[in-house]
């Protein structure tokens, strides 16, 4: 038996989630995270005021890492989901670790029935029209268009924008300072951005200067207006 994916509570639960991620519509994606550098890094998104962080399970002590963002990010005021959730079993780290929401790459019933039956925001990924279809229609909060780079870009979300106008979609893979723009001009609601922000090299260094600045240039690039921390 099927889930409903806009039954109440969960299409309350899906607005308040996509009603603030539209104020700050950015996912930074912290792949290899140290632990120890937690707190330079809640300091560092508090600062721009990137609200929305995503941390990968699928590397070493990832769940460790998460679990501290998770609480270490409710102080900064951030909300910190689960990335690469592609199994039951990610599905309960991540929820046990504190996650506030949960990112697949693909589109999996399982993994979005799980979200729906707990009431959990899910950005689930999805390539062709009929995966994107099937997401939302399963009960995804939002689209995660991926790779979107390799399937045209900008225009291929304009190309998806025309027969699915009101399925939020975020644009992942291959986004940048230079073409943020073009992908909300194009009709994205949202964008994420991992590597080449929060290089991993960058991380480990502890160089949240040079990572502060990558943000600040792809969030401003939108010429987005954002509110004040």
């Amino acid at each position: 038996m099927g889930h409903s994916p806009h039954c109440e509570p969960q299409a309350k639960q899906h607005t308040e989630f996509s009603n603030n991620f539209r104020k700050t519509p950015f996912l930074g994606i912290l792949r290899g995270l140290p632990i120890e550098q937690i707190v330079n890094c809640t300091e560092t998104c508090k600062k721009t005021n990137l609200k929305f962080i995503e941390v990968p399970l699928n590397t070493e002590n990832a769940a460790a890492a998460l679990s501290a963002l998770c609480i270490e990010g409710e102080r900064a005021g951030l909300t910190v989901g689960a990335g690469t959730v592609v199994s039951e079993s990610d599905f309960f780290v991540a929820i046990k670790a504190g996650a506030k929401f949960i990112v697949s790459p693909n589109t999996d019933e399982k993994i979005i029935g799980l979200c729906v039956e707990k009431n959990i925001p899910c950005i689930i990924g999805a390539l062709t029209p009929t995966e994107v279809m099937r997401a939302w229609s399963l009960g995804a909060s939002t689209v995660k268009v991926f790779p979107v780079s390799a399937m045209g870009g900008v225009q291929y979300i304009k190309e998806l924008r025309g027969p699915f106008k009101d399925i939020p979609l975020l644009a992942c893979g291959g986004v940048n300072a230079g073409n943020t723009k073009d992908y909300f001009n194009a009709g994205c609601d949202f964008v994420s951005f991992g590597a080449s922000v929060f290089s991993l090299e960058d991380m480990q260094r502890g160089n949240w200067q040079i990572i502060e600045e990558k943000i600040l240039l792809l969030l401003l690039s939108n010429h987005h207006t954002l509110p004040q921390p």
